[in-house]
Formats: C-alpha cells, sequence, structure tokens
C-alpha cells in the first residue's frame, strides 16, 4: 500500500512538471527516484509525529532515512548491473555480493585468475558510467 501510494504521488508531482521529464531520460530518473525516496521519509516521519509517546515506552523506529537510502541505492545499483555484460555483471555479483575471493570466482566460472582481475576492473569502470549516465554520481 506504502509502495503504491509513493509511485502514484511520485508520477503525480512528475505530471505537474513537464519540464522535468523533459529533460535528458537519465537526469529525470534520478528525479524521480529522489521524490519517491523523499517521500518515503516524510511518510515515515509524519507516521511517526502523528503519535506522542511518553519516555517510558518510546516505539522502535523500524526504517531510518539511511535504512531508506540504502534501499535505493540497492534499486540504482542493480539497474546499472542489469547494463552490464553478463562477465562483467558474474564477477561483480560474485566479488561484493558474495564475498568471494578472486580464486574462488575463478574456480567457480572456470575462468583463468587474471581473467577475474580483468573483468573486475573493466566491469566497475562499465558500472561507474552506468551510474554516471542515470545522474546518480558525478562525471
Amino acid at each position: 500500500a506504502l509502495a503504491d501510494d509513493v509511485v502514484q504521488e511520485t508520477l503525480l508531482r512528475a505530471w505537474r512538471r513537464p519540464a522535468v521529464l523533459d529533460q535528458s531520460q537519465h537526469s529525470a530518473r534520478a528525479w524521480l527516484f529522489t521524490v519517491a525516496r523523499n517521500l518515503v521519509i516524510d511518510t515515515k516521519r509524519s507516521a511517526h509525529d502523528q503519535h506522542e509517546f511518553g519516555t517510558d515506552t518510546l516505539p522502535e523506529v523500524t526504517t531510518t532515512a539511511s535504512e531508506s537510502d540504502a534501499v535505493l541505492d540497492a534499486w540504482l545499483v542493480s539497474d546499472a548491473l542489469a547494463e552490464l555484460s553478463d562477465e562483467h555483471r558474474a564477477v561483480i555479483v560474485h566479488a561484493y555480493y558474495g564475498g568471494r575471493s578472486i580464486a574462488e570466482i575463478s574456480r567457480e566460472l572456470e575462468v583463468p585468475e587474471g581473467t577475474v582481475k580483468s573483468r573486475l576492473h573493466y566491469g566497475l569502470r562499465a558500472l561507474r558510467l552506468a551510474l554516471q549516465e542515470k545522474g546518480v554520481t558525478e562525471r
């Protein structure tokens, strides 16, 4: 329900500001992600502010702004990873998400260690470029 509301409000705000959508696809996409992130944060703050609590019974906040940022960052990185070649994506996922060493990746993918290092280097370069094109990181 919250996700649907956030998407609906994000698209409504974009519809009210057509100039934003006339920009390049990547900066418009970054704008949409930023609006969605801010809506989630505002909703959580608003829900928290609507309840008054005594100091004896402070609620445990389950979602913080940093957690929301982490979710959106993961979403953006996942989207950028999808643009990479299968070889580059596999090595990056094994190394960073799987926590595997170069030697382990080499055995699992059945390629030389030098190839793993090369794919990791060029894959990270391509990932950085994909994120820059989306307006997520600076050039």
